[in-house]
């Protein structure tokens, strides 16, 4: 029997890992991928919270460079990820994984509030949980928020699943030949190198609640598995060097 290193996890994807090839919307084979995978782990009695980007239909900063005010295309920016929850607990149930979206602004037709003690109680009973809209204030990103919920649930580790790269590079690997995959890093180092895996409020949230990060591909078929059971992918990210 397979054991999971960890009890309980905050799976955080981006947008643009449901827009899969092309780059934009949702691609309804990547959701199914990731729902796959995703069920591969709540097979194995993990408690899955998720927390979804938006980029793949809007970007906040984006919107705000085109002369919309910030927080209004921040607002849009949390809806587009209410919409990209709604997706992936179709494609979560459609696989026979219960699973309950709660959004930070309220929308009772479409989703339950968030409620810290009903996440906890709903992981407890083996639902998926997708924290849905942010932390429902403008000027914080989604990385932010995936902190935030994985201290208030007591999450054990954030799964931070990338669709391009598969670690943290020293630079970017697309563009510089020499760039070089760190195994582990802490916090700080991160902050210090600017090394942008995510912003500095949600690295912060996350050193001062001892969270690690752990920073892997979700390309290849079997990684969100392989990251709960502890095998070596990608990069970890600690509070401090040991």
């Amino acid at each position: 029997m397979e054991r999971p290193k960890y009890k309980r996890v905050v799976l955080k994807l981006s947008g643009e890992a449901l827009a899969g090839q092309q780059g934009y919307g949702i691609d309804s084979a990547m959701i199914s991928e990731i729902a796959a995978q995703v069920k591969d782990i709540h097979e194995l009695n993990v408690e899955v919270a998720i927390v979804v980007g938006g980029g793949n239909i809007w970007r906040g900063i984006a919107g705000s460079a085109k002369g919309i005010d910030r927080a209004t295309a921040d607002y849009m920016g949390m809806l587009a990820t209410v919409m990209n929850s709604l997706a992936l607990q179709d494609a979560l149930e459609q696989i026979e994984v219960p699973t309950r979206v709660q959004t930070s602004i309220t929308m009772q037709q479409v989703a339950e509030p968030y409620i810290r003690r009903r996440a906890i109680r709903h992981l407890e009973k083996g639902r998926v949980v997708i924290f849905a809209a942010g932390t429902g204030n403008p000027y914080f990103s989604t990385d932010t928020t995936a902190a935030l919920r994985a201290a208030e649930i007591e999450a054990e580790v954030i799964l931070m699943a990338k669709n391009k790269v598969d670690g943290v590079y020293s630079a970017d690997p697309f563009k510089d030949s020499n760039a070089e995959k760190f195994e582990t890093l802490t916090y700080m180092e991160m902050l210090n190198k600017n090394l942008g895996v995510m912003d500095s409020t949600a690295s912060s949230l996350c050193m001062d609640n001892n969270i690690p990060l752990l920073v892997f591909s979700i390309t290849e078929r079997g990684n969100i598995k392989r990251a709960v059971l502890g095998e070596k992918i990608g990069t970890i990210v600690k509070g401090s060097a040991h």
